[in-house]
């Protein structure tokens, strides 16, 4: 029987056999051959910070506290069972009866988790050209968040642009801001593997936070103007901070990571409020788009794979590093242990 990955926390990953299902309607097959994790948005959900706020109700939209008033917040648990992974190339191997763009040994990629097999239905499958590297294709996910919010950022011809962050999304917003003609690209990055393979991929400048004052410095390399954007994919507040510290007046910070609450520290009576820049937050699957009804994600998507295709962003040196699906498992965890080796970890299968 074939099998997966999963975690019961970030300590706590196993493998499980599954059961093949019967295709019905418009499904198909998949043998995966390659896949790769979204390292910030499990991590969230694997140390349970993600339940911390509570239920989302929709109608409301907002989260409400799940406990007694008066009652502090029980830490919840890691979400139960969750197959790690999130995006994976493989190869049709069957197809359901009314199945009508793919066929039997296309190459396609959809969202999924490590496993050695997939059944999705095709519209949820990307047929992909033979030229397209599998590392390329898997960071279809990540460019999908950087162009969104290169997008909400409005960042145009010419622009400053500071990134903040250079984990999978950060490196391809490095690379989307350059395609958009801004310059210069500004890179903000603590860890040093990850500032260099930012400056490899476009980026003008990489600064190390913890070396200087981040804030400080991008006002330095732009004419003490500050940049046009600042945004931010770390998640950290320190580097929210410096986002609003190194923007220039009347510019726009894009906060678009997913962080834990964060702890005492973010000024917004500094900087904040003698520049007026405007704090923007870019989610692309949070749907209707700012710009409904003339994009949506989809329309994203498309861009981002035409722009893999192209070449003119890639993900060849950001899936790294690259293991065995049978050592997955004992891999895993260095998402989290070694963050400056494990940018974006790739399996093999």
């Amino acid at each position: 029987m074939p099998k997966e990955l999963l975690a019961f926390g970030l300590e706590k990953l196993t493998w499980q056999e599954y059961a093949e299902p019967e295709l019905s309607g418009d499904q198909v097959r998949i043998r995966s051959e390659f896949g790769a994790a979204k390292h910030g948005t499990e991590l969230a959900f694997l140390k349970g910070y993600s339940g911390a706020r509570g239920r989302y109700d929709n109608d409301y939209q907002l989260f409400i506290p799940e406990k007694p008033p008066g009652k502090p917040a029980a830490k919840p648990p890691a979400r139960r069972g969750s197959c790690v992974g999130n995006m994976t190339v493989g190869t049709v191997t069957e197809v359901g009866p009314e199945v009508k763009e793919l066929s039997v040994g296309d190459r396609v990629l959809l969202h999924g988790g490590f496993r050695q097999t997939h059944v999705a239905p095709e519209q949820r499958c990307w047929k992909l050209p033979g030229e397209l590297s599998w590392k390329s294709a898997v960071c279809l996910d990540p460019a999908d968040f950087a162009l969104g919010a290169v997008r909400d950022g409005n960042v145009r011809v010419g622009d400053a642009v500071a990134v903040f962050g250079m984990g999978a999304i950060g490196l391809m917003v490095v690379q989307i801001a350059k395609v958009s003609g801004a310059a210069p690209v500004i890179a903000v990055e603590p860890l040093p593997r990850r500032g260099a393979l930012a400056k490899r991929l476009g980026a003008d400048l990489a600064l190390n936070p913890t070396a200087c004052d981040a804030g400080l410095e991008i006002k330095k390399a732009t004419g003490g103007r500050g940049v046009d954007v600042a945004i931010d994919y770390s998640g950290a507040r320190q580097a929210l901070q410096q986002a609003l510290r190194g923007a220039a007046y009347g510019g726009t910070v894009v906060a678009g990571a997913f962080p834990p609450p964060y702890d005492a520290g973010l000024d917004f009576g500094a900087e904040a409020h003698l520049n007026v820049p405007n704090l923007i937050f870019s989610r692309s699957c949070s749907e209707p788009n700012r710009e409904y009804p003339r994009w949506n994600e989809g329309r994203i998507f498309e861009v981002c794979l035409r722009l893999l295709i192209d070449g003119r962003i890639s993900g060849e040196e950001v899936v790294t590093p690259v293991v065995k699906f049978e050592d997955a498992a004992a891999e895993y965890p260095k998402i989290a242990t070694e963050p400056d080796t494990y940018v974006k970890i790739g399996v093999e299968y």
